[in-house]
């Protein structure tokens, strides 16, 4: 196992195009930190030079107490699992698995030990005498899978290893990975794992923690949970959740919050969170947290434009001041709503509730104390 820093790492190529701006992280012993972030954010610019495969510009890398700066791939106790899986077509899954202890010079008892061992952990006992093109996505995926672990090496690096699978096959590698991930601490064998993925889904359900990045730079380190529930700016807002957070313009004045011709009344449990008071903000609201109205409590008058039934709730899209909004809530209530006409009224929760400064971006609410 081993420790991973990155600092004030650089990366500018030729022309002068910056692709990194000096980062920092730590990525602690054991840990799977995944980097998440749009095409182009340079997540996978980042793995590939952890990995030696991109000449860094600036900085230090620091795996375990060695700077490896310099070092090529081979010399810095890390195995890859590529998007493509890179498998060699004419070599059956056992060859495939061995193939680079071999290079190594290991003992053939040894190489047989490995594999069997590797096959086991990973449940493919059945595919070791089958060539790559026997296999189906999942299968493929957990070779690749298998010849990373049987380095054994410090660092594991994963490159969008799932993109190229169906949904539903890509909901259960999730599972095998982290499990497998738990295994190996269990076991006192390597797990820091270095995981990189452009779907938000993936980097809630599997990190320990998630670095959101955006053109070169790292906006905020934190776990899944922390990242829900407090993003550090408006880009981590809308990037983090699914349906993603209603973002609405608005002002705040004399204990007022204004949307367009509207008012509420700034809620004492908002009130108390607030760490700053500019007069121009951008109201976060996740749409699990905005609530149908039918009382006579302070709401927001909106239009309902359409709904989506997902079973065991309903996605309600609206019109708020010109601004499209969603709603999560029951079919029951989506029900009582829509017998009442187009009109709806909406409450944000006000213990869930995240303001923005406008100009800057930054969250300026403290999070909620969990109860």
């Amino acid at each position: 196992m081993a420790r991973v820093q990155l600092n004030n790492l650089e990366k500018v190529y030729g022309g002068g195009f910056k692709a990194v701006h000096g980062i920092n992280l730590d990525i602690e012993d054991g840990e799977f930190m995944v980097l998440v972030g749009p095409s182009g954010c340079a997540k996978s610019t980042t793995l590939r030079m952890v990995a030696g495969l991109e000449e860094i510009t600036g900085g230090e890398i620091r795996i375990g107490e060695q700077v490896v700066n310099t070092l090529p791939p081979g010399k810095r106790s890390i195995a890859m699992v590529f998007q493509n899986y890179a498998l060699y077509p004419h070599m059956k899954v056992r060859k495939n698995l061995g193939f680079g202890l071999k290079i190594a010079g290991r003992p053939k008892a040894e190489i047989d030990a490995a594999i069997d061992d590797v096959a086991r952990i990973l449940e493919i006992e059945p595919l070791l005498d089958r060539l790559p093109k026997q296999l189906s996505g999942g299968q493929a995926q957990r070779v690749a899978l298998g010849r990373a672990l049987i380095k054994k090496p410090g660092v594991f690096l994963f490159d969008e290893p799932l993109s190229n699978l169906d949904a539903k096959l890509r909901a259960s590698m999730r599972v095998r990975i982290t499990e497998l991930h738990k295994r190996l601490k269990e076991r006192g064998l390597s797990s820091t794992v270095i995981y990189v993925t452009h779907d938000q889904t993936e980097a809630m359900t599997m990190g320990d923690r998630i670095c959101v990045m955006q053109a070169g730079h790292i906006l905020q380190v934190a776990t899944p949970r922390d990242l829900y529930t407090h993003p550090a700016n408006l880009f981590v807002a809308s990037f983090i959740g699914s349906p993603e957070m209603n973002l609405i313009d608005g002002s705040m004045s004399d204990g007022m919050i204004r949307i367009g011709q509207q008012s509420v009344p700034v809620p004492a449990a908002l009130d108390a969170r607030l760490t700053a008071q500019p007069e121009a903000v951008v109201l976060g609201i996740r749409p699990q947290h905005l609530r149908l109205v039918t009382d006579g409590a302070p709401a927001l008058e909106a239009k309902m434009t359409g709904a989506e039934f997902m079973g065991h709730e309903v996605n309600i899209h609206a019109l708020l001041d010109g601004k499209q909004v969603v709603a999560v809530t029951s079919p029951a209530e989506y029900e009582a709503a829509s017998r009442a006409g187009d009109r709806i009224r909406l409450r944000p929760d006000p213990e869930a509730l995240h303001v923005f400064d406008k100009a800057s971006g930054r969250n300026i609410t403290r999070p909620a104390v969990m109860h």
